[in-house]
């Protein structure tokens, strides 16, 4: 039972979607992989993964493609929803 103790209100990332995408490219980076590489490695189209890298475009993907750009890149899911 709760001690009528105000709940905490979580701090949110209110700009996830980029926040995947800069680390999606700086993993990229560090593991010296293309797009078309990690495309190859995920069984995804190649301009669907410059669509996750783009700024510009809408926030398409699911988890479970996060999750296979993650094994992938050989990091954790959460590692890419780091700030």
């Amino acid at each position: 039972m709760r001690l009528n103790k105000p709940l905490k209100k979580p701090n949110f990332d209110t700009d996830i979607y980029n926040t995947i995408r800069k680390n999606i490219k700086k993993y990229l980076k560090l593991k010296g992989l293309t797009s078309e590489e990690l495309s190859e490695m995920v069984n995804l189209s190649h301009e669907f993964i410059r669509q996750i890298e783009s700024e510009k475009l809408a926030y398409n993907f699911s988890v479970d493609t996060l999750y296979k750009i993650a094994v992938a890149l050989d990091v954790s899911v959460d590692t890419l929803l780091k700030k």
